[in-house]
């Protein structure tokens, strides 16, 4: 089973102007969260470690994991509100956010909750704002010790500056993981921002000196590039007309790890030992699933049919 840990929150979407005001549509999500779904919906066995509030939306947030088929047995209920993230979207698709989370359930998991968690797990995966805010972050720091070294470690830093502004707190918990973590994918708009100036390819190599197994750097429209100690490859973006880009990211990473499972490549030895060839396939399956949901409204993430 995969364990994705981290924020659950409403995105709020500016839909249309009105004579008062606008219209706003409300969905669930958050970056794990949709880690979570898309891990889901591509047939994978997944539970959710986060804290969620018990006010109506946390409620929808739980009842929309459990519908997805996410294990919701590590959740953690508690009486702090929801998250609220309000998202507008321009003209090319790209989405802004404006977040309203002082105080809330996702910023306020304690340590104690990680004795709810199970035996065996496959693979945890972790990011986002919640890595940066405590107590939450501390607790997952806790997890990633507890962890690292018997269960394979994912990370997305996924930075989020209109959360926690203080960029030099994203820096250190990514210096923090990179000793850490066995796959680590991170958008090249999250590269330039905690590392200016440094290549896709020099990141990859750096991440692997520190002990990546597999670095990962997602460019938007130019592709993929990827490396392990003994392979590398590069994929271009798929085609696809983008309706927007909400959740392509949190897809990709759901899709990489579900093609990892898939090909008994959930280990330290198996990503090490994947060829160029091996990548090239991996990286191909995670971008044809992040082009599905580009091409959809919000973060309306593949099954696993559509990509056979």
């Amino acid at each position: 089973m995969f364990l994705v840990c981290g924020e659950a929150l409403m995105d709020v979407f500016a839909v249309d102007g009105t004579a008062a005001g606008m219209t706003l549509d409300a969905h669930v999500g958050g970056s794990p969260f949709n880690t979570a779904v898309g891990l889901a919906r591509l047939a994978q066995p997944v539970a959710f470690f986060s804290a969620v509030s018990r006010d109506f939306l946390g409620e929808r947030l739980v009842h929309a994991l459990a519908a997805e088929g996410v294990d919701t047995s590590t959740v953690q209920r508690i009486d702090a509100p929801t998250t609220l993230g309000l998202v507008g979207v321009d003209a090319r698709g790209v989405p802004s956010y404006s977040f309203y989370g002082q105080g809330c359930a996702d910023r306020l998991l304690a340590i104690d909750a990680l004795a709810s968690l199970p035996q065996g797990l496959r693979a945890i995966h972790l990011g986002s704002f919640a890595t940066v805010v405590d107590p939450t972050a501390s607790t997952l720091r806790a997890l990633v010790e507890r962890e690292h070294g018997r269960t394979l470690i994912a990370y997305d830093p996924n930075i989020r500056l209109n959360v926690e502004p203080d960029l030099a707190r994203w820096k250190d918990m990514l210096q923090w993981m990179l000793t850490r973590t066995d796959l680590l994918k991170i958008s090249e708009e999250d590269l330039q921002l905690l590392l200016p100036g440094v290549a896709p390819e020099e990141f990859t190599r750096q991440a692997l000196d520190r002990g990546v197994k597999l670095a990962v750097v997602t460019r938007g429209g130019e592709g993929v590039v990827a490396c392990t100690p003994n392979a590398s490859a590069t994929v271009p973006t798929i085609p696809v007309e983008v309706i927007d880009t909400v959740g392509a990211g949190d897809t990709f990473q759901a899709a990489l790890l579900t093609w990892m499972a898939e090909h008994d490549a959930l280990s330290v030895p198996a990503l090490a030992a994947l060829s160029s060839a091996d990548l090239e396939l991996a990286l191909g399956f995670a971008a044809r699933a992040a082009a599905i949901t580009c091409s959809r409204r919000g973060a309306d993430m593949p099954r696993r049919s559509e990509l056979d």
